[in-house]
């Protein structure tokens, strides 16, 4: 692999030299995520296959090319998991596509985000320099920062060339109830919850059906079930939900494709959105999806007022000059940004725009 890195420098360095636009890209399978991707691309999934992995200790290394199917494939033989529950969308999904887009299902808000599962990282800079952060262990965390950095930065910081997660046992037993209740009843019910010891390793409110999973010891999962109660899932029929939701292929998210789809990241404890657009709830109520063909000044606004941001996550403008993609940052947070792009890409040639058209 040193030559396939020898590549990767000169590419760099050339494209620094002139000033051209580099467009990182693994399998390809988030090119809508974000602002339009820009540039000449540079292909990371020559760059691929497993470092190391220690089921005892809990780690795996992956190069960023590696296939993301072949990393969970490689957990399941070891009856482990990467717990954030990462979204494919493709089939073409890998790691290093993964950690820079910073995507996290079902199991979030039980577990944490993947953000929380990155211990180490190799970057590449704009200077072709290797970087190493953090560690392979979970007790270094040197550097750790820099590396969840990384998460969810969109490649605008640096080739991420290979990075460790903290990976987790699967669960014992797993259970899916679903109860019918409004928005406002889902909401209170998942909060009042939430204050419990109760395996809940996930939740989602649609059409004034909440579904919960619960997952962990059988004896914690059998009396988690009789203090919540509704309506038990087959186990096949409750894999294949959460696999969709994950995946983005239900019905909510398939239906009304040309209506902009937007996620609100609000406190959980917010009220029920008043917008009139369909509307699903994860997250224990932290995660808001809305289907609206509002102003985005006017969504973003709502988002505001329930005490969170905005996210046009598909369909919309997402170049326009209404705000594009993500929450617009207040200025202090913007410097910061600018800093971060400074250090790592001076040049600006690494995935231009993809989070901000200044960036």
């Amino acid at each position: 692999m040193q030559s396939q890195l020898t590549q990767f420098r000169e590419r760099i360095a050339a494209a620094t030299a002139t000033q051209t636009p580099l467009r990182l890209r693994g399998g390809g399978s988030k090119d809508w995520y974000g602002q339009s991707p820009r540039g000449e691309l540079l292909d990371t999934t020559p760059y691929n296959g497993i470092v190391a992995y220690e089921p005892t200790e809990l780690v795996i290394t992956a190069r960023c090319g590696t296939p993301l199917r072949e990393i969970e494939a490689a957990l399941a033989q070891q009856h482990q998991m990467l717990a954030f529950e990462p979204p494919h969308f493709g089939p073409g999904a890998t790691v290093g596509g993964m950690v820079a887009c910073g995507l996290s299902g079902p199991r979030r808000a039980a577990v944490g985000a993947l953000r929380d599962f990155v211990l180490g990282a190799v970057l590449m800079d704009g200077q072709g320099e290797v970087l190493r952060f953090g560690g392979q262990v979970m007790k270094n965390v040197a550097g750790y920062d820099v590396s969840r950095l990384l998460a969810g930065s969109l490649g605008t910081l640096g080739l991420i060339l290979e990075v460790s997660l903290k990976v987790l046992p699967r669960p014992v037993a797993e259970t899916t109830v679903r109860l019918a209740m409004d928005q406002q009843q889902a909401l209170d019910s998942l909060n009042r919850w939430g204050g419990k010891p109760l395996p809940l390793s996930a939740s989602a409110w649609h059409d004034d059906v909440l579904a919960v999973r619960l997952s962990g010891a059988q004896a914690a999962v059998t009396a988690a079930l009789h203090q919540i109660g509704g309506a038990v899932m087959d186990g096949a029929e409750a894999d294949a939900y959460w696999h969709g939701l994950r995946e983005q292929t239900n019905s909510f998210f398939t239906a009304d494709q040309p209506t902009p789809l937007w996620r609100l990241s609000v406190p959980s404890v917010a009220p029920a959105c008043p917008h009139a657009g369909a509307q699903l709830i994860e997250w224990g109520g932290a995660q808001r999806w809305l289907r609206s063909a509002a102003d985005p000044a006017a969504v973003r606004a709502l988002a505001r007022e329930l005490g969170g941001h905005a996210t046009l996550y598909r369909g919309g403008s997402r170049d326009s000059g209404d705000g594009g993609v993500f929450h617009p940052l207040a200025p202090a947070v913007h410097a910061i940004h600018s800093n971060l792009k400074n250090t790592f890409d001076p040049a600006r040639i690494f995935n231009p725009g993809r989070m901000y058209q200044d960036l």
